[in-house]
């Protein structure tokens, strides 16, 4: 076995969330670019049908139904996987919910949603595939975070929180893991056009915002096509690059995060106060309606 990790043709790859927005814009990306590419999701009959597409646009593609909360099934998933290629060149630790409103609209079950898949998913997939890589000598672990696990996420605490920590995994794993011959990065993703905007199949808003008012909210943050971002996440991914932000112009905001938090700190409470008395203003109108 040629103990490298393959850019990308001919390598094997497993991407959660597969199914939708991101993920499957990766998949179908890496099947383009030569990789047999395992779309894991539990939406399984639309994981089926992007595989198919994968398929009869000349693509290596399967579908598997994945809970990322359970490290038993990602482990057997990425187990067999590695046998039947003999190879595991890249995970994407990318499933992901969103979960919208202030802390005070959350309730334990929120939390420990939003944990379970957006933390512990990507915890397991790390665990599950270091192993795996370890023994065969490389492989690259993609992570997906976010904007908001580098900056204040105000209304979108819970979803920040666990954005900060899966940062926080891959730059203290990224240094250790270089030692056995793995990569390990970080998608730090700015706005891009996916289901997740408006919470997606598993994910939620807590406050009674209309939805093409959320819509309009997000297109004012020029949200990038998700063909587009998957062929610039897998540039940067060939250059092994630690933290990966895209859009490029997302990276003004890290910037001041970085020389001067307090002033983050204070662009994102006079933004959140904005969006806050437009979502009271909102719902007072819906719900004087008849």
């Amino acid at each position: 076995m040629n103990n490298t990790v393959r850019t990308f043709n001919g390598a094997t790859a497993v991407i959660t969330g597969g199914a939708s927005g991101i993920g499957r814009a990766l998949s179908e990306e890496l099947a383009k670019r030569g990789s047999e590419v395992v779309l894991a999701d539990r939406q399984i009959e639309l994981a089926r049908q992007v595989a198919s597409h994968i398929q009869a646009a000349g693509g290596k593609a399967q579908a598997h139904e994945l809970d990322v909360a359970d490290f038993a099934a990602v482990e057997s998933l990425l187990q067999t996987t590695a046998e039947r290629t003999g190879r595991l060149d890249y995970v994407f630790n990318n499933a992901g919910i969103g979960i919208g409103g202030p802390v005070e609209l959350h309730t334990i079950e929120d939390w420990r949603n939003i944990m379970n898949v957006n933390l512990w998913g990507v915890i397991n997939g790390v665990q599950a595939a270091y192993q795996i890589m370890i023994k065969q000598g490389f492989g690259h672990i993609v992570n997906t975070a976010s904007m908001a696990g580098l900056q204040p996420a105000p209304g979108m605490v819970s979803y920040g929180t666990t954005k900060h920590a899966v940062v926080g995994l891959s730059m203290g794993l990224r240094p250790e893991a270089a030692l056995v011959g793995i990569r390990v990065s970080v998608l730090c993703p700015g706005v891009v056009r996916t289901p997740i905007l408006e919470g997606g199949k598993y994910g939620k808003s807590l406050v009674n915002m209309p939805p093409e008012q959320q819509r309009e909210a997000w297109e004012k943050m020029r949200p990038m096509p998700a063909d587009v971002f998957a062929i610039k996440t897998l540039e940067a991914v060939a250059r092994n690059e630690a933290i990966i932000l895209i859009p490029s112009w997302w990276k003004l905001f890290w910037w001041i995060e970085r020389l001067s938090p307090s002033w983050m700190m204070s662009i994102a409470q006079r933004e959140y106060k904005k969006i806050s008395v437009s979502i009271h203003e909102s719902t007072n109108l819906h719900n004087s309606l008849p």
